[in-house]
């Protein structure tokens, strides 16, 4: 399990019961909308406003705690920063699910950055399509 403080603190922020709840959630289902996190939250802390939580990932996000996956046609969801990876993002049902990179994925990111003279800091490489699940229910 994280310690959040730390986490926070390393990161310049406070550790509120509000963002160390938040992350606490995210960590426990791992990629999640705001309405998600809204909801699980207030069954702890039920005084929550959804502005504060809005308020409080974004300013997670700002300062590299959260990172935003974004869903097409979909509400984003929101994952605790760690090491670079894919997503493979389940265009019908929105589920996400990490997957580490290949070599063959770094090297040609290298290359392309390398020829486009373009320093690299941070990648997120989302891939959308169907998930297997979504294709059974769509096969019967």
């Amino acid at each position: 399990m994280t310690d959040y403080a730390t986490l926070l603190k390393e990161s310049g922020l406070k550790a509120t019961f509000q963002r160390m709840n938040i992350l606490e959630v995210i960590e426990k289902y791992g990629h999640m909308s705001v309405d998600d996190i809204y909801e699980e939250v207030i069954k702890v802390h039920p005084s929550l406003s959804l502005a504060t939580i809005y308020k409080n990932i974004i300013l997670m996000m700002e300062n590299g705690v959260l990172v935003e996956v974004p869903i097409a046609g979909k509400k984003s969801k929101y994952e605790l920063s760690k090491m670079d990876h894919m997503h493979l993002i389940c265009t019908e049902c929105g589920e996400v699910e990490d997957r580490s990179c290949l070599d063959s994925t770094d090297k040609i990111l290298h290359e392309v950055t390398q020829k486009e003279h373009f320093k690299l800091n941070k990648r997120q490489i989302n891939l959308y399509g169907i998930c297997e699940k979504c294709q059974m229910k769509a096969a019967s």
